[in-house]
């Protein structure tokens, strides 16, 4: 039984362990919906009832689940302290203590960690090589970046101050700070309005900032999706899928495989 069981839920390569995945992952996308729509007054008022109906519904299934995992692992305590057995405790937890502190309920959406179970359904274990291709570019990229962040903000602060001193606190520029997040926001194109230049000297400086601030975004996407290109060319060993750097090798340096 122990071992039908393990094949069901843990092996999601056999027909019962996809579908026992998909209706886990069902479950907990009805859940987290519920928890959220729990927190919208007029449904709260509405259906107070079914929603904590559900929820218990939700809590015994998870439960159920949580202790036939540790009952066919071969190591239950060593999945029970695993990421995914951390989320799967968490998941079920705030529905008990919720007796004693109201309101812990609201931590249920922690639920949503565990549809990360999708990622063995689709078998997106497949696509490491393009993952391993954005996190070599990110790496191979960060001196690039650290340099382009240190200049946006020394250029944030420079362009606060000026700010501070040309409009003052009469048009909201109260502080320094105050002024950074107003450059901060206008060089990120995002625009909240909360404070606004009034001179004519302040909207030409606001105009600059918010023209360098399009080449701003274009800059770190630039640096990055250099670095992927030239790892498309990289050589890796077919075995291990280590990058071998050096372009006339014929061995892997890690395996010591032909490549």
């Amino acid at each position: 039984m122990r071992e039908k069981l393990y094949k069901i839920i843990f092996e999601h390569d056999t027909p019962a362990g996809r579908s026992f995945d998909i209706w886990l992952i069902t479950f907990v996308l009805i859940s987290v919906i519920i928890v959220m729509l729990e927190t919208v007054e007029a449904y709260a008022a509405s259906f107070s009832k079914i929603f904590l109906y559900l929820e218990w519904f939700f809590t015994i299934i998870f439960t159920i689940e949580l202790i036939l995992r540790l009952y066919c692992s071969p190591k239950p305590f060593r999945y029970l302290f695993s990421f995914y057995g951390i989320v799967d405790v968490l998941a079920i937890i705030p529905t008990y203590i919720s007796f004693l502190i109201p309101g812990a309920q609201s931590f249920l959406v922690i639920r949503s960690l565990r549809m990360l179970r999708i990622f063995r359904i689709l078998k997106l274990h497949t696509y490491t090589r393009a993952g391993q291709i954005l996190t070599d570019a990110m790496l191979a990229s960060k001196a690039k970046i650290i340099v382009f962040l240190a200049v946006i903000i020394s250029l944030v602060f420079i362009i606060g101050a000026l700010m501070y001193l040309v409009e003052g606190k009469e048009s909201g520029f109260t502080s320094l700070p105050k002024s950074v997040y107003w450059a901060i926001v206008t060089m990120t194109t995002v625009g909240y309005g909360d404070i606004t230049p009034q001179s004519a000297l302040g909207q030409i400086i606001s105009s600059i900032l918010m023209i360098i601030g399009y080449g701003v975004i274009a800059v770190p996407t630039g640096i990055i999706s250099a670095e992927m290109a030239k790892g498309d060319y990289i050589k890796r060993c077919p075995h291990c899928d280590h990058r071998i750097l050096e372009t006339e090798a014929s061995f892997c340096s890690k395996c010591g495989e032909k490549v």
